[in-house]
């Protein structure tokens, strides 16, 4: 027995040793890998920057991602990155031109917007740009408008047809489960719950869609016509009649200049760089130069930009949301930091949690009564996302965001009869009230109850409406003609003074600077919240992060059904969303 133990022990022991081992190479490794993507990448002369911009866009790339080190794959493409890699290489005299290569375009139309205007001013420099793609999307042409060549597979495709916009209906699901949703909302063109008790769209509904999505396109097609020097009129028709069925159309039609293959798009850049065709094309990866942007110098003057992106949500929240705990402290930081001359509060968001929302939108307005603080509109700022902006000094919107939807709802389901006729449970409760087991979502509501559960939606409402009218500086009455969750283009809440300017994130910073009456090279920019070091990300987010990506990869084309359902799950208390699983193509 003595000698059993022994080898027990020594066993034991030597797993131990071995996990800690295992542990010192995984760190060794992995520091490895990290310090390797931080090395600076050399640019060789006559060179071309090669932006592929196949991942989805967010406001800040995702620094230090474990699942991006151990894959290979980045999870995302920082807008901000892209537009700072493409003014470099402007003035950058080893970069003589851009090869832009995108087909599917994952972003909003704002983010394309901000990267359009990086290329237009990169091509004042004389400097050339030439697209190629095999196929090209809507959102992907647009880009691809601006370049001086642009190259076709001769066998690819042009989606040129105009936007559309798909959202998803379960009320048909929620009969077959039984599950009955209880929806308290305020405003006929609040539409993000519409999905849990109708079929299809309301006329309320559509007629916002078409409004914005009309908006949005002609906006597009405006400058699509003036960078191809296709009369507007033309160009509508060639768009609404979708007479670009195949390459040899959009070649035709003058939406392309030609019509070739990935080689001879190469060799047309040989051919202007004086390179062999024979020879290679010394191109670098849009990743790899923007590694080699300079680190963020502090002065005594900045401006601090604070990135709100995702759903809005009480507590801390995740780097894909906006916690109400985490942004407060950020702009609170802002504010208390004699350093910081003015803010810019950078909003991309649907909209989320009324009263996390309410909670950063009180620190707007402390910050607004001791230094200038401007809203830049990203994609979206709608709902909650335009709660926390409408207190700004100033709101800078792109034409084509999406805004407003000034408005809250509430849902509460019955789950009842799917526990007990699907699944056979059933529930039975003890009280020490008459009330006291709301909210709860195993039995029907009282008519006195709902009433309750409206009142409160309606003085959430009204506390809304009232602080963005005081916002806006208008009768309250005329805001909430604006209201009741209708959304707007930002041309469109621009004309109704929703925003004041339209313009991009550069012009909310020169705002900013002129109402701090700081010269431009005088101030630095402070990015808050501030993002997560290598070795804290790696002891806080690959668990989170591995597993949502696996749960991409096996869900394919329905994961956005889970992601939807999980928002759902996630939602407490009454909630400024807009529709929050609407789709533009």
């Amino acid at each position: 027995m003595k000698q059993f133990f022994k080898y027990v022990l020594a066993t034991l022991t030597g797993l131990v040793l071995f996990g800690i081992l295992s542990f010192v190479l995984l760190l060794g490794a992995l520091f490895v890998l990290a310090s390797s993507a931080d090395k600076e990448v050399t640019v060789a002369s006559n060179s071309v920057l090669e932006i592929k911009l196949d991942k989805p866009l967010a406001e800040r790339e995702s620094r230090s991602s474990l699942a991006s080190l151990i894959s290979s794959q980045a999870d995302d493409i920082g807008l901000e990155q892209v537009k700072e890699a493409i003014g470099r290489a402007k003035d950058d005299g080893d970069i003589r031109g851009i090869l832009l290569n995108v087909e599917l375009v994952q972003g909003g139309m704002a983010s394309l917007e901000e990267i359009r205007d990086a290329l237009l001013d990169f091509k004042k420099s004389g400097k050339f740009i030439v697209s190629y793609a095999d196929a090209q999307s809507e959102k992907s042409y647009y880009l691809a408008s601006v370049a001086n060549r642009i190259y076709l597979n001769p066998q690819g495709t042009l989606e040129f047809n105009g936007l559309s916009s798909e959202t998803y209906y379960y009320k048909n699901l929620f009969d077959k489960l039984g599950v009955e949703p209880y929806i308290f909302r305020v405003g006929s063109f609040k539409s993000a719950v519409e999905p849990y008790f109708r079929t299809s769209m309301s006329d309320s509904a559509r007629l916002q869609t078409s409004s914005f999505l009309n908006s949005l396109n002609d906006y597009m097609l405006g400058h699509v016509a003036t960078a191809r020097r296709i009369p507007g009129p033309r160009l509508k028709v060639i768009s609404d009649s979708m007479l670009v069925h195949n390459a040899d159309d959009a070649k035709r039609l003058g939406l392309v200049t030609n019509l070739g293959y990935y080689d001879q798009a190469t060799d047309y850049i040989k051919g202007k760089l004086g390179v062999a065709k024979d020879k290679k094309l010394s191109t670098i990866d849009l990743s790899d130069y923007a590694k080699n942007s300079e680190d963020e110098t502090l002065g005594n003057n900045r401006i601090a930009v604070i990135y709100a992106e995702g759903d809005i949500v009480t507590g801390k929240g995740s780097g894909s949301s906006i916690g109400s705990t985490r942004f407060a402290e950020a702009i609170r930081k802002a504010r208390m930091d004699d350093k910081v001359k003015a803010v810019v509060l950078r909003v991309n968001s649907p909209g989320g949690s009324s009263l996390a929302s309410d909670i950063i939108y009180r620190e707007v307005v402390l910050t607004k009564k001791v230094k200038p603080i401007i809203c830049s509109m990203s994609d979206v700022a709608a709902s909650g996302g335009y709660f926390i902006a409408m207190a700004c000094d100033t709101i800078v919107a792109h034409p084509n965001t999406i805004t407003g939807s000034i408005g809250v709802f509430g849902v509460l389901p019955n789950i009842g009869p799917f526990l007990s006729e699907k699944i056979g449970v059933t529930t039975d409760r003890v009280k020490t009230g008459e009330f006291s087991d709301i909210p709860t979502i195993t039995r029907p509501l009282t008519a006195y109850e709902k009433q309750q559960l409206q009142q409160e939606v309606d003085r959430i409402y009204a506390d809304f409406t009232t602080k963005a009218a005081q916002g806006r500086h208008m009768p309250v009455e005329r805001l909430r003609r604006l209201a009741s969750g209708r959304v707007w283009s930002g041309s469109e809440a621009k004309a109704r003074g929703l925003v004041d300017v339209l313009g991009s994130m550069d012009d909310a910073l020169r705002i900013a600077a002129r109402r701090a009456k700081l010269k431009e090279g005088d101030y630095s920019l402070q990015r808050l919240p501030r993002q997560k070091t290598f070795v804290e990300s790696m002891f806080t987010g690959l668990n989170e992060e591995v597993r949502l990506r696996m749960v991409k990869q096996e869900m394919g084309a329905l994961y956005p059904m889970y992601e939807q359902y999980q928002k759902l799950t996630q939602m407490r208390g009454v909630q400024a969303r807009m529709p929050f699983e609407m789709t533009i193509e």
